[in-house]
């Protein structure tokens, strides 16, 4: 109540309600170390509904972690370690950003696959090394969000006996009483999903939370979710059981009255009872016990087979040794290929050299070329490393961002890129989190053709290349699109996603071209002409064949074109500046981009007075040779543009 009073801003309402489960889980039930926050075989612990962020905040305080109540008193403050919502890297104990509502919820599911994957890894008889469980608590929003659902199928359906959610089940959301537009029964809901569902009817009977905490703990077949009914703002006299309880500071009388309730001072702000410090210093010693007794027995597998042991460091470190020249298939120049077929071929390549990988497709398997031959798939009795997510776009994306949360797992998911709309606020999230999962997009274009509009994308590059921290790379050829998978599993900082076509490209002979390995840099010179260049034909993906050709027409005629492959913009900006004028000259002036996608953006590149070839409508229904021909991707519009831009220059 003080923290938000003093911010006056916030959500009082449900750590107050929350605050007895919370204190009885994280004191009785939850497996952590304070002094050691990050140690593999601990408990993780979501807060699916991070608008509660101040009831993390004060578990972290009171049971011992690195926060300070300084932090507390500096609450949605400039430059403290208690932002509006949960933000994990930020502050030390937070598993998971938090606040879109139903995100944690998919988190946590994501970090129960990973426990289950790493346990089937690692675990020898006798040498049990991984053997934690997921908590999580949701509210009502986060159960009304589709995401929820999506996930909350999933973990049913592959009997994550782990995963434990705890509902508040507190009947109120910003705009009233969830009777406005909630009224079904979660219960009956979670159960046709295959959880086991308990019920506590008080949210402030200890003894009957303990209980549903602890038979939780015992479960090992179905998720568990306990409905936890409580009162929002309890026991404050006239906000309790209100929508104001949510999210709008008390006001000073109404604390003044809550403390007199607890038997408190209205004075004593952010007061801690002497009892509770005390009672910490024991806690502590056993919540450490706990982890030392996990370093024993670690220390003992390692020495009965210190292979694994090592594995598993490298595995939570995120460490992967490749010896990419050596395993990344090289492609022929000559046959034609689609990208999504080469990635299927790097990816095959790389299964066995790194076993972090894991991952698969929303229905698209076959389409997307990640069905990993040989490899069991993750199941509700198998823990192979493909994945079958189902329709659940959403859900893939949000729990791929659990399994990288983890650490041990290194996550991808596949589906077309115009289905990317469907996952955009895992995307979002993964980025803002620096989470290094890869996304695998294929039918990038107008060139998938047949199937219309409704699936080709058109804003969908320029969507990805807007969120901060988000690596997009679009390969040209085979060769490129191998190259990009070394860029992915090399980039540890945030997320890529691989684009990649439906139809076949020419894979180009690179002699006297650049080598593909400028993928890693971002862009490259792709082709030079033997005089210094007058124009630079830009492409990514399909194009780059169209700029090539175009710029051997010029040079028929005396013009003298670059060539520069663009597959990313994000690693060509993390360049020196010195490299990026090599590749693109800031004295030539005459540029043409071309990329079957909207044109925002491209100025970047192409300068105010270059041109850019791109689409700003929707497309049609009709083969992709002759969608490229009607919209204007031909060599004959290269060449056009080039020579536009060059006339403008004399």
């Amino acid at each position: 109540m003080d923290a938000v009073e003093a911010a006056r801003s916030g959500h009082p309402g449900t750590p107050m309600a929350l605050a007895p489960a919370a204190w009885l889980l994280w004191t009785r039930h939850l497996k952590h170390d304070p002094s050691l926050p990050s140690w593999p075989d601990r408990d993780r612990f979501v807060l699916s509904c991070g608008h509660a962020s101040m009831l993390l905040y004060g578990l972290l305080h009171l049971t011992g972690y690195d926060l300070p109540l300084e932090e507390i008193k500096n609450f949605r403050q400039w430059g403290s370690k208690t932002p509006g919502h949960p933000e994990h890297g930020h502050t030390v104990g937070v598993e998971t950003t938090t606040g879109p509502l139903g995100q944690g919820f998919a988190n946590a599911v994501g970090m129960a696959i990973a426990e289950r994957l790493l346990a089937d890894r690692f675990n020898r008889p006798d040498h049990e090394v991984v053997d934690h469980r997921v908590w999580a608590f949701a509210s009502d929003g986060d159960l009304m969000e589709g995401v929820a659902s999506e996930a909350a199928s999933l973990a049913g359906h592959l009997r994550l006996g782990k995963l434990t959610v705890i509902y508040d089940d507190n009947h109120i959301t910003i705009d009233g009483d969830t009777a406005l537009s909630f009224s079904e029964e979660v219960g009956r809901r979670f159960d046709a999903y295959g959880w086991r569902v308990l019920h506590v009817p008080d949210g402030n009977d200890l003894e009957e939370i303990d209980r549903a905490l602890g038979m939780a703990a015992a479960e090992s077949e179905r998720p568990t979710l306990i409905v936890l009914r409580t009162i929002i703002g309890y026991p404050a006299p006239t906000r309790q059981n209100t929508a104001k309880a949510h999210g709008e500071a008390l006001g000073k009388d109404e604390v003044a009255r809550t403390k007199e309730i607890l038997g408190w001072s209205a004075d004593q702000m952010f007061h801690v009872p002497p009892e509770v410090r005390e009672a910490v210093g024991p806690l502590r010693t056993r919540l450490g016990e706990q982890r030392i007794e996990w370093e024993s027995r670690f220390a003992n597998y390692a020495r009965a087979d210190s292979d694994s042991a090592g594995k598993f460091a490298d595995a939570m470190a995120g460490r992967i040794t490749v010896d990419w020249h050596a395993v990344l298939p090289a492609f022929p120049a000559g046959a034609g290929l689609a990208t999504r077929q080469a990635s299927a071929k790097a990816l095959e390549a790389l299964y066995s050299l790194v076993p972090t990988l894991a991952g698969g497709s929303a229905d698209l398997a076959g389409s997307t070329g990640t069905n990993i031959k040989g490899i069991e798939t993750f199941g509700p009795g198998t823990v192979g490393r493909n994945f079958a997510w189902g329709i659940r776009e959403h859900a893939m994306g949000s729990v791929m961002n659990g399994m990288a949360l983890h650490g041990g797992i290194r996550p991808y998911g596949s589906t077309f890129l115009v289905f990317s709309d469907y996952m955009k606020p895992a995307i979002r999230l993964a980025a803002l989190t620096g989470l290094p999962v890869i996304y695998i997009f294929t039918h990038d274009s107008i060139g998938l053709g047949e199937d219309g509009p409704t699936h080709q994308p058109i804003e969908h590059l320029a969507a990805l290349r807007a969120v901060p921290n988000m690596t997009v790379i679009r390969p040209g050829d085979a060769n490129e699109t191998a190259v990009a998978w070394r860029a992915a599993l090399t980039h540890t900082t945030g997320p890529t996603a691989l684009i990649l076509t439906r139809q076949k490209l020419p894979v180009p002979d690179r002699t006297g071209l650049g080598s593909a390995d400028g993928v890693l840099r971002g862009g490259y010179i792709l082709r030079d002409p033997a005089t210094a260049p007058q124009a630079i034909a830009i492409a990514t993906g399909s194009e780059v064949h169209l700029a090539l050709e175009a710029a051997e027409r010029l040079q028929a005629k005396g013009v003298a074109v670059r060539v520069v492959s663009l597959p990313s913009w994000e690693h060509f900006r993390r360049q020196p500046q010195s490299y990026r004028d090599l590749v693109l000259p800031p004295a030539v002036r005459a540029r043409v981009a071309v990329e079957a996608g909207a044109r925002m953006g491209w100025q970047e590149w192409t300068t105010e007075e270059g041109e850019t070839i791109g689409i700003d409508h929707f497309g049609a229904s009709a083969p992709g040779e002759r969608l490229f021909e009607e919209f204007g991707f031909t060599t004959d519009a290269v060449v056009a543009a080039l020579e536009r831009t060059l006339a403008r220059r004399r």
